[in-house]
């Protein structure tokens, strides 16, 4: 089985990402199935929550609903959907009506409950002039950080996402001097260096992959969001298990040792959910029988 494309795909220049919730008593699989090979879905990627699977009567093999995890003085909110599609494209209008087709194509008993504009930003930097997902695996290294390489028809291919979207306080941040700002993340903006003596409370110290037993590699697609008020990241990582995910989240809020990851005082989550991404079948469209349709 082979994993949805799109997954590997550099971030596009624009993008939308949908979370949609399902009303009590609405039988999920005409909405799902009409999604499985929509034209519409196109360069997309799609994602099943826990509820879903549920309503469907389905016990997905590592997937369960995203932790309300807390910290010292911290906190990551669980806003766990029941289905999410990240949608991508060159054109901001193009993505609208791709956007809408779906919600169309969905039916009665779904409700849009969360849409973020996503956008890349100057080559692909995080608002706040960071380079973002620069330890990203490439190759064969990204293929394992990402999809599931064995187990059952219609999982085996498939994978994880982790999604949160992030609040900048971009102004209190851009008010720091450039050597606070760089001492927060653990590199340097002007070359995107890793500072060797950053503190253990930096980004990158709280957050390297490679420094989890057992390692927490995942492909990071993250992208900003916002306008002149309101802006962030809306923050997205595929992973082979959940695991590696909440590993590096516990210790980013401190939940490990008690230090909390220095960004943190200059961002906050206000959404958090896990999906599994079904592979796509050999026929074309998506394998939807770990789900059992």
């Amino acid at each position: 089985m082979t994993p949805q494309p799109a997954i590997f795909r550099p971030v596009a220049p624009v993008g939308a990402a949908l979370v949609f919730d399902l009303d009590p008593d609405t039988d999920p699989r005409p909405g799902l199935l009409a999604l499985r090979a929509h034209p519409a879905l196109g360069d997309g990627v799609l994602g099943v929550g826990h509820p879903l699977a549920l309503a469907l009567g389905a016990a997905v093999d590592g997937l369960r609903g995203f932790p309300g995890l807390d910290g010292v003085g911290v906190a990551f909110p669980s806003t766990q959907g029941a289905l999410w599609l990240l949608l991508r494209g060159e054109e901001r209008g193009d993505v609208l009506d791709r956007a809408m087709t779906l919600h169309r194509a969905l039916g009665p008993g779904w409700r849009l409950r969360e849409e973020v504009d996503v956008f890349r930003y100057r080559g692909g930097r995080d608002l706040t002039g960071y380079e973002d997902g620069t330890e990203n695996p490439t190759g064969d290294a990204a293929v394992e950080a990402a999809v599931i390489a064995d187990g059952a028809p219609g999982r085996r291919g498939g994978g994880f996402v982790a999604v949160q979207r992030y609040v900048h306080d971009l102004a209190r941040f851009l008010s720091l001097g450039a050597e606070r700002r760089d001492a927060i993340i653990g590199r340097r903006a002007v070359d995107n260096t890793e500072i060797p003596d950053a503190v253990a409370t930096a980004h990158v110290k709280r957050s390297a992959q490679e420094s989890f037993d057992p390692p927490a590699f995942m492909l990071r697609r993250s992208m900003p969001w916002g306008g002149v008020l309101e802006h962030g990241l809306y923050f997205v990582a595929f992973v082979a298990e959940l695991d590696r995910f909440e590993r590096v989240l516990r210790r980013m809020a401190g939940r490990d040792d008690g230090q909390v990851d220095n960004l943190l005082t200059v961002s906050r989550a206000t959404s958090g959910g896990y999906y599994f991404c079904p592979p796509v079948a050999d026929g074309g469209g998506l394998d939807l029988r770990a789900l059992g349709l």
